[in-house]
């Protein structure tokens, strides 16, 4: 991809688990250039949990110019997101997205990866909470 992109940011308690749901979700956008992905998973001595410094960090590592967001797993993954955010401690841009962590991501990573910018990126990962598996 070239130009200004939308980056992903994905914030779990384990960093084996961002890990792993950014590799999904990039193979499954793959077929072309795929949007910056990081995962900012754990705290910064491999234990479970969050840490402000590995998100902002993430956020930076992907920041292209055209918004961040940032997708959480649940609790103080959350809280922490909001808490920079809050802070602006974060670029300008960078959106916590309410969606469902691996649909979500998924989705986000794809719309990110065809181009489509911040609004349409969060709103691919939100319409994740439809996704009917019966």
């Amino acid at each position: 991809m070239t130009g200004q992109e939308v980056g992903i940011v994905l914030v779990s308690h384990s960093a084996r688990v961002a890990e792993s749901v950014a590799e999904l979700a990039k193979g499954l956008a793959a077929g072309g250039a795929v949007a910056p992905v990081a995962a900012a998973g754990g705290t910064e001595d491999g234990s479970l949990g969050t840490s402000a410094e590995l998100i902002a960090a993430a956020v930076r590592q992907v920041d292209r110019g055209a918004g961040v967001a940032l997708i959480a797993d649940l609790g103080s993954a959350v809280l922490t997101v909001k808490s920079l955010l809050a802070d602006e401690e974060l670029p300008p841009g960078a959106r916590l997205v309410d969606a469902p962590f691996l649909e979500g991501a998924v989705s986000a990573v794809v719309a990110a990866s065809t181009g489509a910018d911040l609004d349409a990126v969060a709103a691919a990962a939100e319409e994740a909470y439809g996704y009917r598996k019966t």
